[in-house]
């Protein structure tokens, strides 16, 4: 049987990945990630649905911090979920786009931008279940 999950909790967690993803894709990172992408602002809103876009990312959002408080268990406090968040984003989820992109031949930039978002995004996500369970 999965462990109970804080369904506040999870929703938390959830919109802060967009207040971080808003604040490290905006003005923190935004126009080094277009430039190691060779985006231009106009590309990108060219055929940009933000309805789309963004009930997509939230849904898949939900689904990930779901998942990871089912991960995670109960009892352990912000600073143990905030660790193993930063383990996770740092080893899995960094560790997996630095695999895709040795095959792809990306720049290190964009491993930085998008796999430190993500070391930061499961460090708040862990945190927040982590102080809720």
């Amino acid at each position: 049987m999965p462990p109970e999950v804080d369904l506040l909790g999870v929703l938390l967690a959830t919109v802060s990945s967009f207040v971080i993803g808003g604040i490290w894709y905006g003005p923190l990172f935004g126009q080094a990630w277009m430039t190691a992408n060779g985006f231009t602002t106009e590309e990108l809103k060219a055929n940009w649905n933000p309805a789309k876009t963004y009930g997509i990312t939230f849904v898949i959002g939900l689904v990930t911090c779901y998942t990871f408080a089912m991960f995670l268990g109960e009892g352990l406090g912000w600073a143990d979920g905030a660790q193993r968040g930063v383990i996770a984003g740092l080893v899995w989820v960094a560790g997996s786009i630095a695999t895709n992109y040795q095959f792809e031949s990306t720049g290190n930039t964009l491993l930085m931008i998008n796999g430190g978002y993500h070391a930061v995004r499961f460090a708040v996500i862990g945190a927040i279940l982590g102080a809720m369970n």
